[in-house]
């Protein structure tokens, strides 16, 4: 059975907490090459030339081809979006020591910092992204086991031990038939973090099941709704009405009301107050209304593409886009403005445009924004396209190697249920020594989406 605990003892836990938060924010990771926070912030902006802006006019939507570093610099110069990016989500490379390619072999980027510099190059670019960040911001970082726990110290130094959230579990892929002495590797983890208390936030749930819903075991006889009783008693003693007799009962030892009496009459004279025999009076929370239980910080329904149905762009490390969903969901809203500064495939920028979020991306690779730009153009393809066409199997099927080669085959399939809606909203930088490979893949995204388009 619960019991309370002693006013005494709970003022020494939450000092005990307070003092164990102030520690760990104190902590800092020591290593060859750390650079002064101060030396960071005055990184060399980038000497950004803009390619293409929407006809329409100004848009608060960026795509950047260069150095995420230097023009995550020049950002902070804009008042626009210094201290106004309501969420980031990066997945940046996870010091794999190797090299990613495309479902058709196209070079994509290199992996191969390790240690100290690995380090450094994220936490560079964290204390950057902080200072972009709204007061009511949050950032999400994903990474795989080898670096995750030494980038939460770095994190924990660069936004606060306290505003530390979750370390959420992601189940990455099906189960591995391992032959060697270890378990098998299944999972990575996304780091939340918030810039301050006060953050966005919309509580995702998942959806009420017979399995979830057991808990809700009572039938209220006249309406028919479900319903469970919780107790209306909270630890901790309290001087005030919450602490007063009602209908001539106390609290249990050590507890208080969670309502004023005159409150707990209004509830019971609505039928929200569940008597027992022996006259024990309880909550009753209906099930009909709850949108469905608090999701959780493991999350199973996220694996990267698994099968032959799953709609990809072929790009390397790509991740699902209902992962995109939820966190953009979860923490920002319609008109906020998301950033990703390794933006690959361009997940969560075509994910954010669904949603009427704004959006900001970087990525240094030509094939990254070779990726985006058609992906803004035609979408995703099926994942077994991908394979038939690698195998040869397979005709009509375009190749990255040339960026809208399948506009004719797109435009057809959605007739049977594939829906693409082209991105042309936004402007397009790119580093001044970058131009003229930008102004190429420009164009065939211009001649693409135009395709797409008739």
């Amino acid at each position: 059975m619960a019991t309370g605990i002693p006013k005494k003892r709970q003022q020494d836990k939450e000092m005990l907490f307070a003092n164990s938060v102030s520690s760990i924010s104190s902590m800092k990771l020591e290593y060859l090459g750390k650079k002064p926070k101060s030396t960071v912030l005055d990184t060399t902006p980038a000497n950004v030339v803009r390619l293409w802006a929407n006809p329409d006019g100004h848009s608060p939507n960026r795509l950047f081809f260069g150095d995420n570093l230097k023009i995550l610099s020049t950002l902070l110069l804009n008042p626009e979006i210094c201290g106004n990016v309501r969420l980031i989500y990066i997945d940046p490379p996870f010091a794999t020591q190797s090299a990613f390619h495309s479902r058709n072999l196209d070079h994509a980027y290199e992996d191969t910092l390790c240690g100290s510099e690995y380090i450094e190059f994220i936490r560079e670019r964290l204390i950057l992204l902080r200072e972009l960040l709204a007061e009511d911001g949050s950032i999400y970082l994903h990474l795989d086991e080898k670096m995750v726990f030494h980038i939460k110290i770095i994190m924990d130094e660069i936004f606060g031990a306290k505003n530390y959230r979750n370390c959420i579990i992601r189940k990455k892929c099906n189960p591995k038939n391992y032959t060697r002495k270890k378990f098998g590797n299944i999972s990575d983890y996304i780091l939340f973090y918030t810039k301050s208390d006060n953050f966005s936030w919309n509580r995702p749930v998942e959806a009420w099941t017979e399995e979830r819903s057991k808990e809700y075991q009572y039938i209220e006889p006249i309406t028919g709704r479900r319903f469970m009783k919780v107790p209306l008693h909270a630890p901790g003693v309290r001087n005030g009405e919450t602490g007063k007799p009602w209908r001539g009962m106390m609290p249990p030892p050590g507890k208080h009301w969670q309502f004023t009496p005159a409150k707990l009459d209004e509830m019971d004279a609505r039928g929200k107050i569940y008597w027992s025999t022996n006259g024990n009076p309880r909550r009753k929370i209906y099930l009909d209304e709850n949108a469905g239980i608090g999701v959780q910080d493991i999350w199973m329904d996220f694996r990267d593409a698994h099968n032959q149905n799953v709609r990809i762009t072929g790009y390397p490390t790509e991740k699902n886009p209902d992962l995109l969903k939820r966190i953009i969901e979860a923490s920002s809203q319609p008109g906020d403005l998301i950033l990703d500064c390794f933006s690959g495939s361009g997940t969560t920028l075509a994910v954010a445009a669904s949603l009427n979020r704004f959006w900001i991306g970087i990525d240094d690779s030509p094939l990254a924004i070779k990726t985006i730009l058609r992906r803004f153009a035609i979408g995703t393809e099926p994942m077994g396209d991908f394979v038939s066409q690698r195998n040869g199997k397979k005709e009509g099927i375009s190749s990255q190697s040339s960026l809208f080669a399948s506009i004719e085959s797109t435009v057809k399939q959605k007739g049977v249920g594939i829906e693409h809606q082209p991105i042309s909203n936004f402007e397009f930088f790119a580093d001044a020594t970058l131009v003229e490979s930008s102004n190429d893949l420009l164009s065939e995204w211009k001649t693409g989406y135009t395709s797409g388009e008739s």
